[in-house]
């Protein structure tokens, strides 16, 4: 077994151990959650209009000012269903009701359109398409779904996509000896544990993305590399009962170790089986996903 490799099966069996003391992971490069990300779209008011009767969440600026929050009110409203398909979608109304420009409704509808959601066309004007021409696997789109009315679902899907993506990328990454990606993994590993110590959810969060984002990374497989988003949403929604992965607990923990272990020491199939058992954590997982195989 080589020092790396031993180093974190040090660290998983006991998370206080031979980790970073108190305060030290202020290092570790994450700005902090804002206290308060999201802002409140005027409300569209009006007993004639649908619009005006939907509950919705908080917009997300993501830092796109007016844009941004526009798309995100508009597309969790369509996503939800509040706005169902074919519906017709006037650009002086949005602007009217939400109080922007029409440049900022235009480019608003264009990300959409560009998302599957929308439509526009001559004389016949922007209309909301149905979940069929959906770009599903659109961040955005995962995450509306995931906070909506078909949440089960699209964690249960999620977490379906998780089981054919990942536990292959771990058995092509134990075949690429790419050491400075090995040690960051080691290293995500070790502020998890520390973070579990320290019963910090939102810093285990963050270096289990970046540990998983990585794995798929040194799998060396570049459409393999295209799909990371999913992981990343996944996690970012993740909660139901179908996902597990992304709970702070020792098991978890040492899932994330083993993982790092076997791709240190080029073990595909050691890996893979690792990934497996890493999102089987939670008993639910085994009614929606197959049997780890057998090899």
């Amino acid at each position: 077994m080589s020092t790396l490799a031993h180093t974190m099966m040090t660290s998983a069996r006991s998370a206080d151990s031979a980790l970073a003391g108190p305060g030290e992971l202020d290092r570790y490069p994450y700005a902090e959650a804002p206290a308060a990300d999201r802002v409140v779209a005027p409300a569209w008011e009006g007993a004639d209009s649908e619009l005006g009767r939907v509950g919705r969440r908080a917009a997300g600026s993501r830092g796109r000012g007016l844009h941004g929050q526009l798309v995100q009110q508009l597309g969790q409203m369509i996503v939800s269903g509040d706005l169902g398909a074919d519906r017709p979608l006037v650009p002086e109304e949005i602007g009217q009701r939400f109080e922007v420009s029409r440049t900022v409704v235009r480019e608003s509808l264009r990300v959409l359109e560009a998302k599957g959601l929308v439509s526009a066309r001559p004389n016949v004007g922007t209309r909301v398409r149905p979940v069929s021409d959906w770009n599903l696997l659109d961040p955005d789109i995962i995450e509306w779904r995931a906070f909506g009315p078909q949440r089960d679902d699209q964690r249960r899907e999620l977490t379906e996509l998780r089981w054919t993506i990942e536990p292959l990328a771990a058995r092509l990454a134990a075949g690429h000896g790419r050491e400075d990606i090995q040690q960051r993994m080691a290293d995500m590993v070790e502020i998890m544990g520390h973070a579990l110590g320290q019963g910090d959810a939102l810093t285990f969060s963050r270096a289990d993305a970046e540990f998983h984002s990585l794995l798929i990374q040194i799998a060396g497989n570049r459409m393999l590399e295209h799909l990371s988003g999913i992981v990343s949403s996944a996690l970012q929604v993740s909660g139901g009962p179908v996902t597990g992965c992304d709970r702070p607990n020792d098991t978890s923990l040492a899932h994330h170790a083993r993982i790092v272990e076997a791709v240190v020491n080029g073990d595909g199939m050691a890996a893979e089986a690792a990934m497996r058992q890493l999102l089987t954590v939670h008993p639910e997982v085994e009614r929606v996903v197959p049997a780890p195989r057998e090899h």
